[in-house]
């Protein structure tokens, strides 16, 4: 998965959290026109990353603890498993920003 981002996403960490998640293609859109409310889906971004993203969630749902979590909070709650899935996509791609570019901060001051 680190190859797959390096090579296909060197905007990570420069990104806020929507614009990470709308690159990849798991950002959830909405089909709403005027008072109608519509399904929300996911849609675009980068199916290369995508794709990786969703294998390592698979192994983060069974493994990385606070995924985990997230994962049986929302099945919990009623969410079909593949939304619930998503969501921790999600969660992931903007945890994942969020340590680029942290690091970047730190490598950048002197």
């Amino acid at each position: 998965m680190a190859c797959t981002l390096i090579a296909n996403m060197r905007e990570l960490g420069s990104l806020t959290r929507p614009q990470a998640a709308a690159l990849i293609g798991v950002a959830p859109l909405n089909h709403d026109s005027g008072a109608r409310r519509g399904y929300r889906a996911i849609a675009g971004g980068r199916r290369r990353v995508r794709n990786v993203l969703y294998v390592a969630t698979l192994s983060a749902v069974r493994c990385n603890g606070p995924i985990r979590e997230f994962y049986r909070r929302l099945s919990a709650g009623g969410k079909p498993a593949k939304v619930a899935l998503v969501a921790c996509m999600r969660k992931m791609v903007v945890m994942l920003n969020g340590r680029v570019r942290d690091q970047l901060a730190a490598t950048a001051t002197p």
